[in-house]
């Protein structure tokens, strides 16, 4: 497990922040995301919150432990590394149950101060960046912010793509979804979004196109969204192009493989974040995903 309790002597009766603060030395910060995240608890395993006194001569805290399973930077500086991830890892644990995600591997080989500069959905494949540090994290976020980055993805989607064209459509949150997590293209709300597609191969025997794609804003399910607003849906996509009780299903892990394959065209969603090019410290970079991108490909 990445989160590990650990048992602390503490001072009965003295307010919990300030004990953090100082009797362990703890950031304001770090202090609060502690509290806020519920990860410090009394001897019946009750979080604590913000305010209150220590219970017991003792507190627990749930930390963040990184380990690996064998996941390795393809490229790196003293300021940043790149991953290449495979489709179906997690950036990031949603619970301090979460076994294994990306992060554990990023603690793991650059400490504490390490994290994601940026995110991808959990089964789109390829290249992620990191920060070493917390000055770099600053850096990179900024960087990814004001948009001063190309990111290009492959995706094979249902249908034939014939010509070029840019997706220039707005993204909110579809509130007439009973799906949380899903978005659309909305003209009076949507935040704007645009991304340019390109066809690279048709697959005349299954119907599917495997296109070029390069997102210059960065909404969340943005290629995903666009690419089906214009009827050529990602192959394998669980959310968009399905109905909501099989959307409802995929979320909640009942989907049976089968199932899944049947309906959508592949076990996976077929997105891959191929590469990234920026420019940091006076110097260029474009880094490119060393995954074969084109497998699992549903026979029609």
């Amino acid at each position: 497990m990445p989160f590990v309790l650990k048992t602390i002597p503490a001072i009965k009766g003295m307010k919990i922040q300030m004990f953090f603060l100082k009797e362990l030395k703890y950031t304001p910060g770090e202090a609060q995301k502690l509290l806020n995240r519920a990860r410090i608890f009394d001897a019946k395993k009750e979080p604590y919150k913000i305010n209150e006194s220590i219970r017991d001569d003792f507190v627990q805290v749930a930390l963040f432990e990184g380990h690996t399973r064998g996941l390795n930077p393809i490229f790196q500086t003293e300021d940043f590394a790149i991953f290449d991830k495979p489709s179906g890892l997690m950036v990031h644990p949603t619970s301090r149950f979460t076994e294994y995600s990306l992060l554990d591997e990023i603690r793991y080989h650059f400490g504490k101060n390490a994290n994601l500069a940026h995110r991808i959905d959990l089964e789109t494949s390829g290249i992620i960046m990191i920060s070493k540090d917390k000055i770099t994290d600053i850096l990179l976020k900024n960087m990814f912010e004001e948009k001063l980055y190309q990111k290009t993805y492959h995706a094979l989607v249902q249908g034939k793509v014939e010509d070029e064209i840019s997706i220039n459509a707005p993204l909110a949150k579809d509130f007439n979804s009973t799906i949380g997590v899903k978005m659309a293209v909305d003209y009076n709300k949507g935040k704007e979004s645009l991304t340019h597609i390109r066809p690279i191969q048709y697959f005349e025997d299954t119907n599917q196109t495997l296109v070029e794609a390069k997102p210059v804003t960065g909404r969340q399910h943005q290629i995903r969204i666009h690419l089906h607003s214009i009827g050529h849906t990602i192959v394998g996509d669980p959310i968009y192009g399905v109905d909501e009780v099989l959307a409802d299903k995929y979320l909640c892990k009942t989907l049976s493989q089968k199932d899944r394959l049947e309906i959508t065209g592949a076990n996976r969603l077929m997105l891959h974040a191929l590469s990234l090019r920026f420019y940091f410290k006076n110097r260029t970079y474009d880094i490119s995903s060393k995954q074969n991108f084109g497998y699992n490909l549903k026979s029609k």
